[in-house]
This record gives C-alpha cells, structure tokens and sequence, in this order.
C-alpha cells in the first residue's frame, strides 16, 4: 500500500466516520474530506472545485427547482385531486396513497413528494381509524422507492450516472434504471400495502381520531388561584396520572431541576415542564389552573416579550382596528423538515413573537425527554411544533421556515395554467433527455429557464428551492472519489473485498456489494454513499471482467434503499415525529422490505443487465 492509498483510505473513513456519527453536517465534513485531499496532495488544486460544475451535480440542482415549480403551481395537487379515490377503503386508499407518491417521486425530489402528501395521509389515518404511523411509514418508503425508477429520481442515480459517462463516455438514459427499479419498487409496494403496514409499530392500543405525535413537553405556569399551589409534586403529579401526564422537570426563579424531588412543595410562579399526549394538555391545565408558559393573549392590549412575560402598551387607533381577533388565532401542528432553517436554531434565536407573532406552545420530540426551555431548546429535524399564531402569519412561516403542516389542507391552485405549464415543460425536458436530444443536466437547465421566465417560479425561489448543502456534498465529495481512483485505493479495496469476501465469484461480488452499500445508506446519506461505492464498484468489475454496469447498478439499489434507520432517509427523518416513532422503531417493517430488495433485485440485475 502507498502512502497516497493509505492517506485517501484514512481521509475517507474518518469522513465515513463523521457522516455516521451525524453531529457535523454532510456537507461540512465533505468539504473537510476535499481540503484534506487537496493539502494532502491527492486532488490538484486546480481540480478542486471541478464538482461543483459536474453534469450530475448541475442536474440535481435543477431537479430541485423544477420541483418546487411543480408544487407551487398546483400541478402536484391536480394529480392528487384526481388519483386519490374521495371514499375508499383502507386497502384501496392506501395502495393509491403509496403508488401516487412513488410515481410522483419518479419525477420530482421524493422529499418534496412526501412533504405533499403527509398531510393526506394523517387525514387518511385519521378518516380509518388507525394510527397515522401506520400510513406514514409505507408511504415513505414507497417515495423511497420510487425515486431509484428514473434518472432524475434521486440523486444517486445522476452520480452513478456521471461515473459511467467518465468510465465509458456516456451516461445512462431516463429510463435506463426502470426495469430494476420498477421491479424492486412494484415488488415492495406490493408488500407494503399487503403486509409491510401491519408490522409498522403501535404506540397505543387503540386508535384516535387524531394523528400521534407521541407526548409532548410543554411548560405549564402555575397561576395565583391554581390547585397546585402548596401542594407537592407527589400529590401533584396522582392528578396528572389520570391524564397520561407527568411532570419531567421544573423552573423556579430562572433555574432548571432537572429530577425534582417529589416532596417539594410547589409555589404560584414556579414552571412545570410536563409531559402529555396532545389530547390531554387541555385537561392538565383546566384540572389544575395551569398556564401555558408560552401562550399569550393576541388582543391589541397586551404585548408578549421574550421572557415570557406581558405587559400593556399603548395603541393607535388604527393598530387597534388592525388587530387580530381572537378567531382568527389558531393552533398548528408543525413538522420540521430536514432542510428546515429552524434545524440547530431555538424559539428565541428566531424571535418568534417579536418578528413572526407566534407562539411556541409545545414541542414533541421522539426518544427524547431532556429539554431546556422552550424558547433556548434547540429545534430538530422531525420535531413536531405546536404554535399558536394567526392563520396567515402560520402559513408565511411554514414556507418561510420549511416546515410541514400536520393537518388538513386545501386544495390551492394559485393558476390552474401554470399547473398545466408546469407538467408540459417538465413532460417536455423527460422527452428531450429520453431521445438523447440533449444531456439531463442542458435539458433540465432549459427547463428551470422557462420557469423563471414564464414566472412559474420567481428567481428568489429558485435560489431557495436548491437544498446547497446537497450540492456543496456532492462538489466536495466527487474530487475526493476521483482521488479513490486516481490513487488506486478503489482497486485495493475491491481486491481485498474479491479475495477476501467474494473470493472471485462475480455474482456473490455483487450482493456484498449491494448489501454493503445499502447498509452505509442506512446511515448516512445516500449520495455521498454513491460516490464512495462507484468507484469501488468499478474497479471489482474491471479486476474480475464483468459488465461494470451490473455493479453500478447494484449501488443505485443499495443506495436508493435506506429503510433500516431515521437517519437514513430524509422522509424517514420526517415522519419521525408525526408518526410518533423512535429510532429503532424502523427495522421492524424495513428489514424484510431490505430483504426482499435483495431478492428481488439481483436476479432483474443478472437479466437486464448481465455479467
């Protein structure tokens, strides 16, 4: 082994490393791994940033802004209006829930796919009676697969892509992934809506009629009258047991007790930090004179500042008529989506009240119960928010924010042409890039172009719509798998991983390989897993003389198949809240769907594309 081959190995562990651990951000660590690259001498300075203008990368971030044109034009919810059968049975709702989001993730970004149907699926939850995790789950993993059918369904596919045109001068066609991808996809369909649901598990016995966001921890003041004064938390808490309720900590004079003693008596002002299924806050507080801490009156009289606290302020006359009615203020549970903005930020930190007029009331997270403050805790993908704010207000921060709304929705067509507009050109660019009339990443370009102009999309929102931390992964980490080959540590490990483990056997070569990259995917994320593995798989092809094709699509497959882990996927991620799950909650259904794309795919590999 050289001394470039060991020094690429350790900068590629030691980001494999970071990427599973998760506390640094995938693109941050990629960029670390391309300067190390770089300083280290393995990527030409002059080379260093030649991902960023990489056809695959390029065709991601049109993907992305074409999609977000699909969703605000209303194209997506035409289709939904028009597949989604009004009165149903649970078989037939779900079976078009799951086909309609694994169509729609063919052509558009799966997040953004299941972002638009979670709410139906609450709905459809709720409408049948069960628990919404078990709609949520297969309907996650059916936009997962989905997204492994077409070129520009996710984005390890224009990786692997882009690592065939520079092995062989060409990349793959539209529909060169189909025939694997849509047996995989109609194979785990089949089980989820057959089978897979029933395995989803249940946090409750029974039930509701509302989705289950688990328990939620809020803050609770108690109030000069309240029942709770003198008594002891002991006493305190026997009231709150007949509510599936339990205090979890406490905040008196501005400081946090973590595990209060039960015996400590309680006083007015103290802040109990309790936790309670959604349902059950309403009784909590109306059995012992509890206040939110977060809530405050939206009247025109009074003024909420960052402490929780209010006092009276003047007002014109004008403000006053301008008010907002106490109508109009509502409460809205709010998933946090993994590209949100608020990721990393606290109620405080975004200045909720002052700037936005909301109010954090609650915050439900899964698996975990140590929480700070409301407004200094620290927001996280899949949490679920309960605010209160007017109805406008809520709306401009959840497209402000990138949060999802976890209740129903109406049907909004801002213009009905733009809709059509919107599916023509991109119905247009499918054809263009079909026929080989012109590369993905030209033809895709043009269509975002003619969306701009059009005004289907506004130059400001297309910006927005691009996920960068994608793109600057992908910039950083194609380098880094450039300098895999260039090196030859690509053909040290795939002649370890052929001697050692397939021992030669093309076709045992490529289910490890299939299942090794499939498990990386659980755990981190699943472009960066397709740019370690191409090369890799390239290099056992050529040492062993088979179709190298066979092997990159074995990674298309295994990276396009997170179903084990939260973490894996970013719809897993999504529905982590919602759904009410925890992190081991997932290899219950998704390892016999891993499983069963296992079985499924390497025979359609060995026919369609042969060793």
């Amino acid at each position: 082994m050289s001394h470039d081959q060991l020094t690429i190995l350790v900068i590629l562990f030691v980001s494999l490393t970071l990427f599973i651990w998760g506390r640094w951000r995938h693109d941050i660590v990629a960029l670390l791994a391309l300067l190390a690259s770089v300083f280290a001498g393995l990527v030409p300075v002059e080379d260093a940033f030649y991902g960023l203008g990489h056809p695959a990368v390029i065709t991601v971030a049109c993907v992305l802004v074409l999609s977000a044109g699909l969703q605000s034009s209303g194209a997506v919810d035409v289709l939904t209006q028009h597949l989604l059968p009004k009165s149903a049975g649970l078989f037939t709702s779900l079976s078009a829930l799951v086909c309609l989001g694994a169509l729609l993730s063919s052509f558009m970004n799966n997040v953004g796919a299941m972002a638009l149907l979670m709410p139906v699926a609450v709905q459809m939850a709720a409408k049948h009676k069960i628990l919404p995790g078990k709609v949520l789950m297969p309907l996650s993993f059916g936009t997962i697969l989905g997204g492994m059918t077409t070129l520009i369904g996710t984005p390890p596919n224009l990786i692997v892509s882009g690592f065939r045109n520079e092995l062989v001068g060409s990349g793959y066609g539209m529909f060169a992934f189909t025939p694997v991808g849509a047996s995989v996809a109609v194979a785990g369909i089949l089980f989820l809506i057959l089978v897979g649901w029933r395995l989803v598990p249940s946090r409750r016995e029974a039930a509701g009629l509302s989705f289950d966001t688990g328990t939620y921890l809020t803050e609770a003041r108690i109030q000069p009258k309240s029942k709770a004064i003198n008594r002891t938390l002991r006493e305190v808490e026997k009231d709150l047991g007949e509510a599936d309720a339990q205090i979890v900590g406490m905040v008196r004079n501005d400081f946090r007790i973590v595990a209060p003693y039960p015996s400590r008596v309680l006083r007015e002002g103290d802040i109990l930090v309790i936790e309670a299924d959604p349902e059950a806050l309403a009784t909590v507080l109306s059995a012992l004179g509890l206040k939110l801490e977060e809530a405050v009156p939206v009247d025109g009289n009074e003024k909420a500042e960052e402490n929780g606290s209010v006092r009276k302020v003047p007002k014109p006359e004008e403000e006053e008529r301008k008010s907002i009615s106490s109508e109009e203020i509502e409460l809205q549970e709010l998933a946090v989506m993994p590209s949100s903005a608020l990721i990393g930020r606290s109620a405080g930190d975004t200045q909720l009240r002052s700037r936005y007029s909301l109010n954090l009331l609650a915050i439900s997270r899964q698996g975990r119960r140590t929480i700070k403050r409301l407004r200094t805790t620290a927001f996280q993908a899949g949490d679920v928010l309960l605010m209160q704010g007017g109805k406008d207000a809520l709306n401009g921060f959840m497209h402000l924010f990138g949060c999802v709304p976890l209740a129903s929705r109406s049907l909004v067509i801002p213009d009905t042409r733009h809709a059509l507009l919107s599916m023509s050109i991109m119905l247009l660019a499918i054809v263009v890039v079909t026929l080989g009339l012109l590369p993905a990443a030209l033809a895709f370009a043009a269509a975002v172009l003619l969306f701009v102009v059009l005004k289907i999309v506004s130059p400001g929102k297309m910006y927005e719509s691009i996920d960068w931390s994608i793109i600057l992964m992908l910039g950083g980490l194609i380098p880094v798998a450039g300098a895999m080959g260039s090196t030859g540590a690509a053909d040290l490990v795939a002649k370890a991983l052929l001697e050692q483990l397939a021992q030669g056997h093309p076709v045992l070569a490529m289910g490890i390989l299939l299942v090794l990259t499939m498990t990386l995917s659980d755990f981190m994320n699943n472009a960066a897993t397709a740019a370690v593995m191409c090369p890799i798989a390239i290099s056992s092809a050529v040492q062993l003389g088979v179709n190298p094709d066979s092997f990159l699509m074995a990674v298309v497959v295994g990276a396009s198949c997170a179903f084990l882990t939260p973490i894996g996927h970013q719809n897993n991620t999504l529905i982590l809240g919602p759904g009410g799950f925890r992190f081991g909650d997932y290899w219950r259904l998704g390892l016999p769907m891993e499983i069963l794309v296992i079985l499924v795919s390497i025979p359609m590999l060995l026919w369609v594309w042969p060793l």
